[in-house]
C-alpha cells in the first residue's frame, strides 16, 4: 500500500493547456485518417497518421499532473506485479480439476433436489386435491 499522502489540487492552467493540446492533436490524427481515406491514400499511410497523432497526444498528456499520476500508478503496479507468486502449471491443472469436480457434484446434487421437489409437488401435493 502506498503511504504517501495525496493532496488534491486543482489542475494548473499549464496542465489544462497541455491536455487541450493533446486532445487537439488526437483529433487532428483522427481527422487526418478520415481525410486521407477520402483522398484515396493507402491504408498504411492513414494508419501512420492516426497512430502518430495518438502517440504525440499521449506524450504531451504524459507531462501533465494527471499524466504523472498515471505514470506513477503504472510504475507501482509493475512493482506490485513483481511480488506476485504465480502458480505452476501443475498447481493450475490440479486446481482446475478440483473446481470441475465440485461443479459436477453440486450440479448432480441440485438436479437431485430439483427432481425430488418436482415429484413431491407434482405427484403428491397436486394429486391430493383431486
Amino acid at each position: 500500500m502506498n503511504t504517501k499522502a495525496e493532496q488534491s489540487k486543482g489542475a494548473s492552467a499549464g496542465d489544462i493547456g497541455k491536455l487541450v493540446l493533446a486532445a487537439v492533436i488526437l483529433a487532428a490524427g483522427i481527422v487526418a485518417y478520415t481525410w486521407l481515406g477520402h483522398a484515396g491514400v493507402a491504408q498504411p499511410v492513414r494508419l501512420v497518421s492516426l497512430l502518430g497523432g495518438l502517440v504525440v497526444a499521449l506524450a504531451v498528456g504524459a507531462f501533465t499532473a494527471p499524466g504523472r499520476r498515471v505514470r506513477n500508478y503504472i510504475a507501482e503496479s509493475q512493482f506490485e506485479m513483481r511480488k506476485v507468486v504465480w502458480p505452476t502449471r501443475d498447481e493450475t491443472v490440479k486446481t482446475t480439476l478440483i473446481i470441475i469436480a465440485v461443479v459436477v457434484v453440486l450440479s448432480l446434487l441440485l438436479g437431485l433436489i430439483d427432481l425430488i421437489l418436482k415429484s413431491v409437488i407434482l405427484d403428491w401435493l397436486l394429486k391430493l386435491g383431486e
